[in-house]
């Protein structure tokens, strides 16, 4: 018998990390002064990811992700 959850995940996938390639393309695009909605429009990546990475960079200082 399977739970709701494990029926949730297994009918959405988990999504891919991205690279830190990725990470530091949106961070150099922040330093260019570049706001997030045109950062997500260039990259094509949803403007929660680039606010979190930017973020988490303000933050932290890091942007590579963690184990």
């Amino acid at each position: 018998m399977q739970t709701a959850s494990t029926n949730i995940c297994e009918r959405m996938g988990r999504s891919q990390e991205l690279s830190e390639f990725k990470h530091s393309t949106m961070l150099g695009c922040h330093l260019c002064n570049k706001s997030i909605c045109e950062i997500s429009f260039l990259l094509n990546d949803p403007r929660s990811t680039v606010s979190g990475i930017i973020t988490k960079w303000k933050q932290l200082g890091i942007i590579a992700t963690q184990p």
